[in-house]
């Protein structure tokens, strides 16, 4: 069939009662997502079809439009129908023009099912299913209940605490399906199915049962589909209400069986074991026909099936065969298998599940246990993000650290002065990557400098313009502030005029003596926050939060040095108010975040820590973190100061205060699929000071003002409203180089929020 048609038979989300107002009528046309709705009179006929288009035109044959009126005035009343029992042959070449969804009516007018083209998506319960989705992961209970309802309903706590999406059984009427008219009497069978037959006498689970089963996944919040084995088990699922079926490798070949389960109008996943391609183009050829919504699976029916078997690479053929979604259901032994076909592109995943392979039966010897299924559903879950897309490169935040830290720059090889014209003999190439890259020497070559650039130092991106850049004077409602180290204040200052300073400290700087840096006597009319080290040296980190004494100790130890250094250095300033100490606390993990019922005791012991310190002179401050920080050249895992509830919970029982790194905090709320307003609302006022840049995703942290997610207008409003006085700097990743360029553009665009 060139242009597959699929039967929709889920028509709810298309219906709009007669009575209804255009209003109600744009709601389902909105919610459905395929911009159409049907109206339906009492009596249950179609009268009219309403588009986004039908309601445009009414609107501009009104004069004084009313959305309250009836919806049928605005409807199509001459709509294009098909009737039911329509091959669908019939039906594909009326889905063109811009038709994307043509009612199938009944010999009275009503609404049967919905007919469209088929697409490479469908779904089941709340999954979709398909392309540009991750992988519906199905835990296959199948019979391994043994014929226990308690047993049964045991599995589906293990998949649910497993994480899968979906849970799977098996439903058989034995008298339906056996010639003997009874499993238990296998008398006159071959071995193999003798077997086979008293097995499932023994542990089939009753049609009354099986609602129970699954019933109690619809109180667990797991969506179950199952396979029917027979016309009278699919009968009584269908009655139940199921949102998918499974079709079992051994009815491949049963027509009859296909054609009555796509009738049922829901997704139908099918498996291809044991079966020829003739066959398996066979059963596509029915599904067709029916207008069915469904996927194959790549399947070995053996059990356990050899490795060398498997053939994922099949995967590709039926792709092609079915012209549309494919899977891989696995009954090899372990989950790497599984976890591969995902790599090739399975859109679906069947695993079967038992809490013991020993059990009669074979299928339990190719089932995982609880946690081998959940470790699957990991492994799957974290290949998927790996996976990524294909669209052009762009560098991680961890990668742009690194290449700082690794790659290379091109330098000045002597001392240049404003108007030199550069040449190959001025420059050379050493680490680290601060500066212009080794390619642009090229694009470099000729290029007049507008500023002196000292032997050693880096040319960068603005040395290609040729003019330098004009800074601005800043008039914000808050105090702005610039990040500074000892070394180059100074510089900043001759081109710009802060509030204040911040200065972030090195755990080499920690080394040094402040006074080298000030004259006699200075007393700089700002004042300055002071950030204590993110890294020292043996790969240690600030982590008051460690069950390890030796570090909690440390922790403790470097703390009190910051303190100390920033009461040393405020005699050079003219501070009005104690300065301001900004501390990443700690909390973090190498692989994992831990469950929010584990983090009061640490956030407990982070106080117990901080009570040692004597913050006299000082405004100790917590920094909200991101939930994946870049340290020490990788991807760890914080834990605390990033959900709102608790960060506030600490603040108010131990009277801390927060400095609110917005770009940490975004991502933090991307990273829990919560609004960000949220987190400025309820941290808003523990806020004391605030570090201001941009933020992509949940890690790409230290983004340039308006190359990111954030609304800096809605957090200008918020702050203003919550901590009008919090000064702010805004803390652009590699802002610092070529003179603070980096921090200026930001400055720049902040004006007009801040």
């Amino acid at each position: 069939m060139e242009h597959p048609v699929i039967l929709d038979r889920t028509t709810a989300p298309y219906i709009v009662n007669t009575e209804a107002s255009v209003l109600e009528a744009l709601r389902v046309i909105g919610e459905n997502k395929a911009r159409v709705a049907f109206l339906v009179d009492p009596s249950g006929a179609v009268r009219g079809a309403l588009t986004d288009g039908d309601v445009r035109r009414w609107l501009v044959g009104q004069t004084t439009p009313d959305l309250a009126a009836p919806a049928l005035e605005a409807a199509n009343t001459q709509f294009l129908s098909v009737a039911e029992g329509t091959p669908v042959e019939r039906i594909a070449p009326l889905l063109t023009g811009g038709v994307t969804r043509i009612p199938v009516l009944d010999e009275r007018s009503r609404l049967v099912a919905i007919a469209s083209p088929a697409s490479r998506t469908f779904t089941i319960g709340r999954h979709t299913v398909g392309e540009d989705q991750r992988a519906l992961i199905i835990g296959e209970i199948g019979n391994n209940h043994q014929g226990s309802v308690e047993l049964a309903k045991e599995l589906v706590d293990h998949c649910v605490a497993g994480g899968v999406d979906v849970v799977k059984f098996q439903l058989r009427d034995m008298a339906a399906l056996y010639r003997s008219g009874s499993g238990a009497d296998s008398s006159g069978e071959d071995l193999g199915p003798q077997y086979t037959m008293n097995l499932l006498a023994k542990y089939t689970l009753s049609v009354e049962d099986m609602r129970t089963v699954l019933d109690y996944c619809a109180e667990r919040d797991i969506d179950a589909i199952c396979t029917p084995w027979d016309a009278p088990s699919a009968d009584a699922l269908h009655a139940y209400g199921v949102p998918g079926y499974k079709i079992a490798s051994a009815d491949l070949t049963n027509h009859e069986l296909l054609r009555q389960v796509a009738g049922f109008g829901v997704p139908m996943i099918v498996s291809t074991g044991m079966s020829t391609e003739q066959e398996i183009t066979g059963a596509v050829e029915v599904l067709r026909a029916a207008g069915a919504q469904f996927a194959l699976l790549q399947t070995q029916s053996t059990y356990p099936a050899p490795l060398k078997d498997v053939n994922l690479r099949y995967m590709d053929r039926l792709a092609e065969l079915g012209d549309g979604i494919v899977g891989y259901s696995g009954h090899e032994r372990g989950w790497h298998v599984p976890v591969a076909a995902v790599a090739r592109g399975a859109a679906i995943i069947e695993k079967h599940v038992t809490v013991d392979k020993s059990l009669e039966g074979n299928d339990h010897k190719v089932s995982l246990l609880p946690e081998e299924l959940a470790q699957m559903v990991r492994q799957i879950r974290d290949l998927e993000e790996a996976l990524g897309s294909d669209q052009p490169r762009e560098l991680s935040t961890g990668e742009l650290m690194n290449r700082v830290n690794l790659a290379k720059s091109l330098v000045a090889a002597r001392d240049l002065r404003v108007g030199d014209v550069v040449t190959a003999a001025d420059v050379e190439v050493k680490s680290p990557g601060r500066g212009l890259q080794p390619d642009q020497k090229d694009v470099l070559m000729g290029s007049t400098l507008f500023r002196d650039v000292p032997a050693g130092d880096f040319f960068y991106p603005g040395d290609l313009a040729g003019t330098a850049q004009q800074r601005s004077e800043y008039d914000f409602r808050r105090p702005w502030g610039l990040p500074v180290r000892f070394h180059d204040f100074r510089a900043l200052m001759e081109v710009s005029a802060p509030d204040f300073l911040e200065f972030h400290q090195s755990y080499k700087d920690m080394e040094l003596d402040p006074s080298t840096f000030f004259e006699p006597g200075e007393k700089l009319p700002q004042f300055f926050t002071m950030h204590a080290p993110d890294l020292y040296a043996g790969d240690f980190l600030i982590d008051l939060a460690s069950p390890d004494e030796a570090i909690f100790e440390r922790s403790i130890v470097e703390v009190q040095t910051v303190v100390d250094m920033a009461r040393d250095v405020r005699r050079y300033f003219m501070c009005a108010e104690d300065p301001i100490l900004i501390v990443t606390m700690g909390g973090f993990l190498p692989d994992h975040h831990v469950a929010p019922s584990e983090r009061m005791a640490m956030y407990e012991r982070v106080q117990q820590g901080l009570a040692r310190i004597d913050e006299e002179g000082v405004r100790l401050t917590a920094q909200t973190l991101p939930p994946f920080p870049w340290l020490m050249g990788g991807q760890q895992f914080h834990n605390l100061f990033m959900e709102p509830e608790d960060t506030v919970w600490f603040c108010e029982k131990y009277g801390r205060r927060l400095t609110f790194d917005v770009s940490h905090t975004k991502l933090a709320a991307n990273f829990a699929k919560r609004p960000f307003s949220e987190y400025i609302d309820l941290m808003g006022p523990y806020t004391e000071h605030l570090h201001i840049v941009d933020s992509i995703g949940v890690d790409g942290e230290g983004v340039q003002v308006g190359e990111g997610e954030v609304d800096f207008k809605d957090l200008a409003e918020r702050m203003d409203r919550l901590a009008p006085k919090a000064p702010f700097i805004p803390e652009i990743w590699m802002g610092h180089v070529n003179n603070g360029e980096g921090f200026f553009t930001a400055l720049d665009r902040l004006q007009k929020w801040f």
